[in-house]
């Protein structure tokens, strides 16, 4: 069942977006913790990512071999006229052709098979904490920055650990094999040709100086625009009704203008870099071939070390490339994992003590005791409320708005956690049993009745999956749904649009009825169930909430106090604290807040 007892958010712009995203935070330099951390995912796969490591190094000694035969082809068969060794030597070349053709085959489906796996473990691993970090989290986040963190973050990290790794770890063996074979076939040449790597290093400090912040800029400004869209798509009924439609554009245009800024800027430094790359492969290229041909002339090198050393260093620097390209991955892996880990590091605020035993079959004694309840650091909501509720008995709260109903549902129900005090249900604390156990025997009745999609059928049956058919239409029955049902084209198989659009409010809050009436909850909790409908459908879900109510201990929330005269007793709350109980009568008799609030509501109807 769903409930939404958030607290209340205002409108978020862009600011909203960027801060909940960490726009502005200072880029940090490689962070291993979180690379390390991160490359724990890849664990429980080492076998198949050694095993691409094992192919990319061979492929990288294959490559590495390739230019030496050419030298050997030159240098010895075509010089020596010998036929049948340049035609082995052809033959050697082509099974390293082939070999670099397998190995690269059999890397790209090892590493497909590791990323597709990591990042289905990632997400799932996501997707629980947020399910165990429940109401106080999803109540301060954005929806969309939620979002971006599953997909966008997740899926920049799965490239880092893949593709990334394996691949720096074949440009090094490449970079590290070239050093080594132009030291041993010609130290002098290869020397004068290393004249350029001071040059390539400053130029790659300056790229990696200026990249680390520009691609960070990259993910929060990405991700600002993807919570922004979720946003104001989930909110499409109020910017219409309000004819906000270009003031919502304008917002989303200038995050998006933010984001193309970002990406030209992370874009212009890789095309500046890129070329100083070539230059300096033509300046070595240039080197090689002036000393390398008088040396030739003077019979102190070969032609074929000359051409293997043509080869090598157009080799030499396409590594670097690549390594500089997998810089700009890296840093947009470490911006999207330390998001990443910055979730799964965000502890509950509800959690399950370590001792936590299983709750019981209830009889439904609840009970509250001095408790005061704040949300986070902000003013305290709830102050020493203490009250009592039987089995089976129907307590209504009641107050005016702001009062804090909906926060001591709350934390009856602990999806928060009280500051101080007790709530025990059966005379436990509810903080010594486990939360599921605590779920699982409580129904909720929401103010806005939120349908999953599948059918009609799967959202009765949600908090009861094992339901027969028979069961389901029975439950949907007691609570008066079966007839609006039924008159569907394919009733109870009927689609549900998403967020329920193809149903009205009342249709769709007598569906959540029954399904809480089939999920058979001890305790049930009604937060404003009827606020949302007129008087006539109210009528109708009042004789299914009669259905619903009997032999449960039940807490209603309402605002409308037309609701609750049946109460067994009512709580009167304001500003945080219990100022009145007893019956419908009693509070009447006593002219208080409560006769004060019935009386306005009664004038309010008589003048409608």
């Amino acid at each position: 069942m769903a409930l939404n007892l958030s607290a209340t958010q205002g409108m978020t712009g862009p600011r909203g977006v960027l801060e909940d995203f960490g726009a502005g935070e200072k880029a940090e330099r490689l962070n291993w913790r979180v690379l390390l951390e991160l490359l724990g995912f890849v664990r429980p796969y080492w076998r198949a990512m050694l095993g691409a490591l094992v192919l990319m190094g061979v492929n990288s000694a294959l490559t590495l071999i390739a230019p030496l035969l050419v030298r050997r082809a030159i240098d010895v068969h075509i010089a020596g006229g010998d036929v049948p060794g340049l035609l082995r030597t052809i033959w050697w070349m082509a099974a390293v052709l082939v070999g670099v053709l397998v190995t690269t085959i059999g890397q790209s489906y090892l590493l497909s098979w590791v990323g597709l796996s990591v990042l289905r473990d990632v997400r799932q691993r996501m997707v629980a904490h947020l399910q165990a970090l429940g109401l106080p989290y999803h109540d301060r986040h954005l929806i969309g920055v939620t979002i971006s963190r599953v997909i966008s973050d997740v899926s920049v990290v799965h490239e880092l650990l893949t593709e990334g790794l394996v691949t720096i770890f074949g440009d090094l063996v490449v970079l590290v094999g070239i050093v080594v074979i132009m030291l041993l076939i010609s130290p002098r040449l290869a020397l004068l040709t290393f004249i350029t790597l001071p040059l390539m290093v400053l130029a790659t400090a300056l790229f990696t100086r200026y990249a680390q912040q520009a691609y960070r800029e990259t993910r929060t400004r990405a991700a600002a625009v993807i919570g922004d869209l979720a946003e104001s798509l989930a909110g499409m009924r109020v910017i219409q009704a309000f004819a906000q439609e270009m003031s919502s554009f304008e917002r989303f245009e200038q995050l998006n203008r933010a984001n193309r800024d970002a990406n030209i800027k992370a874009m212009t430094l890789s095309l500046l870099f890129l070329p100083v790359v070539d230059v300096l492969s033509m300046l070595a290229t240039g080197i090689v071939l002036w000393f390398g041909g008088q040396w030739i002339t003077q019979g102190t090198v070969t032609l074929g070390i000359v051409i293997a050393f043509l080869s090598y260093v157009s080799r030499f620097f396409q590594p670097i490339q690549d390594l500089s390209q997998l810089y700009t991955t890296l840093q947009s892996a470490m911006a999207g994992g330390e998001r990443v880990l910055e979730l799964l590091h965000t502890v509950p605020q509800v959690q399950d003590a370590p001792n936590a035993q299983e709750l019981p079959p209830l009889q439904g004694a609840i009970e509250l005791e001095e408790v005061h309840f704040a949300y986070r650091d902000e003013e305290e909501v709830l102050h020493g409320v203490s009250l009592r509720i039987a089995p089976g008995e129907v307590v209504a709260i009641v107050g005016p708005t702001g009062a804090g109903k909906t926060s001591l549902a709350n934390v009856m129900a602990r999806f928060y956690e009280v500051t101080a005090g007790a709530v025990r249900v059966d005379g436990v604390d509810v903080r010594q049993v486990t939360q599921r156990s605590l779920h699982r025997q409580m129904g909720i009745v929401a103010q806005e009745p939120f349908l999953f999609p599948g059918t009609v059928a799967d959202n009765i049956r949600f908090g009861r999956p094992e339901a027969t058919d028979e069961e389901v239409e029975q439950a949907a029955r007691l609570t008066h749904a079966h007839d609006f049902i039924a008159a569907l084209p394919q009733g109870y198989a009927t689609p549900v649009q998403e967020g329920g659009a193809n149903f009205s409010v009342g249709q769709r809050q007598l569906i959540c009825i029954a399904r809480a009436l089939l999920a058979n909850p001890r305790l049930l909790i009604l937060d404003e169930a009827t606020a949302s409908v007129d008087t006539l459908t109210e009528a109708l879900i009042q004789q299914a909430l009669e259905t619903l109510l009997q032999g449960r201990t039940t807490v209603i929330i309402a605002h409308r106090l037309s609701t609750v005269q049946r109460a067994h007793r009512i709580y009167v709350l304001d500003q945080g604290r219990i100022v009145e109980q007893g019956t419908h009568a009693d509070l009447m008799a006593r002219q208080g807040l409560y006769a004060a609030l019935y009386q306005r509501q009664m004038a309010a109807l008589d003048v409608d």
